[in-house]
């Protein structure tokens, strides 16, 4: 008789003991959501947002160097560089407010070959859910217009990453080289197309993008917009770029100026979209 009181008070304390476990569980589970929805609710203070440049090629990752590319024309390209200055951006909040990035902060540079280069951090960004960002290819008159002194440390950086062709002549806002084919030129042929300060034209340009989902900046969440970079549209956007009509000198294709630039540039407002926005 003792044995069988034995085993159901150690039966009985089992289920205490589990159904006590259960009940923690439970309760750390309302505490951590209790947690996230304060931490969501706690829209005071500033955090970092994280924008992603991703290059592709069309539906294709872009892979720098042998990778074969096909234009609507049927030019087959083969990609060295693509560099291009992201700059002034400008975040939209859902009440319709904007917060401009310092301006003397606002210029990057991002290159396929530098892989830290494709993620911009942005530091000191007011809590809030924002759903639209703005930023502009190139650096903007108004700031080539404060002259060589000032610009501040970023002179030096486009002169380190060869997006300067010199201060008189300007900046280069996008660099895209490589080499490419036709069905009427069947030698791989250099390519080079620069954008920036032409003439009359100034060719820098700005792009405003909808996120799909609300980046939610707080004090303890970063956010981070994925953008994809479509390159093709760059020479196979709305406006279609010939290479083989560009080629002679025997330098290859060499597009720095000329009415195709501010075709490109206008090109480039349709070269990137949003692909997702992480919230962690």
């Amino acid at each position: 008789m003792a044995n069988k009181n034995l085993t159901k008070i150690n039966i009985y304390m089992k289920n205490i003991i589990k159904n006590g476990a259960a009940v923690m569980a439970a309760l750390l589970l309302l505490v951590s959501c209790g947690n996230d929805d304060d931490a969501l609710n706690n829209v005071t203070g500033n955090g970092t947002l994280n924008v992603e440049f991703d290059n592709a090629f069309g539906s294709n990752d872009l892979i720098l160097g042998a990778q074969p590319n096909t234009t609507s024309g049927n030019e087959v390209l083969k990609i060295s560089t693509v560099k291009y200055i992201v700059s002034n951006i400008v975040l939209t909040k859902q009440d319709g407010t904007t917060f401009t990035y310092p301006k003397s902060e606002s210029y990057f540079i991002v290159d396929e070959a530098t892989a830290g280069s494709r993620v911009i951090a942005l530091p000191n960004i007011p809590a809030g859910d924002y759903t639209a960002i703005k930023f502009g290819i190139g650096v903007d008159r108004e700031q080539f217009n404060l002259g060589a002194t000032g610009q501040g440390d970023f002179l030096a950086k486009a002169q380190e990453a060869d997006m300067l062709w010199s201060w008189s002549a300007g900046y280069k806002f996008l660099a895209f080289e490589g080499t490419f084919t036709s069905p009427t030129v069947t030698a791989d042929t250099p390519f080079m197309v620069h954008t920036g300060q032409t003439g009359t034209d100034y060719n820098y340009t700005e792009i405003t993008l909808t996120l799909p989902t609300k980046a939610l900046v707080r004090t303890i969440i970063t956010p981070q917009i994925h953008l994809i970079a479509d390159v093709s549209k760059i020479i196979d956007g709305t406006n279609k770029i010939s290479l083989t009509a560009n080629n002679g000198m025997g330098m290859g294709a060499m597009i720095m100026s000329g009415a195709a630039l501010p075709l490109i540039t206008a090109n480039l407002t349709n070269m990137f979209s949003v692909d997702h926005v992480h919230n962690d």
